[in-house]
């Protein structure tokens, strides 16, 4: 059984006891809900959403936030002796996927 979600713009795939990394939520809480389901699969079961599915929710709990791998990029104007080096290191948020419930 997985789901197909959306959060902050991005879609993932979630099954339950998997940990996924998203962009960073800002939440004071530990249980978080998630009811923009676009997918839900169980067995020979396939629900498809137009564009939600109403009935599906997921909960996951917020392990915490972390960061990725560093990113580095560059600039550079050719002849003109300008080269430029910069990077970021962007912050996610780690859920673990508690459940995910057909109502």
């Amino acid at each position: 059984m997985y789901a197909i979600v959306e959060i902050s713009g991005k879609q993932y795939r979630v099954e339950k006891d998997m940990t996924i990394k998203v962009n960073r939520i800002q939440n004071s809480d530990d249980e978080v809900k998630i009811d923009r389901v676009l997918l839900y699969v169980d067995g020979e079961d396939v629900l498809i959403g137009q564009p939600y599915l109403e009935n599906v929710t997921v909960t996951a709990t917020v392990m915490g936030d972390v960061r990725g791998k560093k990113v580095r990029g560059i600039k550079f104007k050719k002849r003109k002796n300008y080269t430029r080096t910069f990077g970021f290191r962007p912050d996610y948020t780690q859920l673990k996927i508690d459940q995910v419930t057909k109502a």
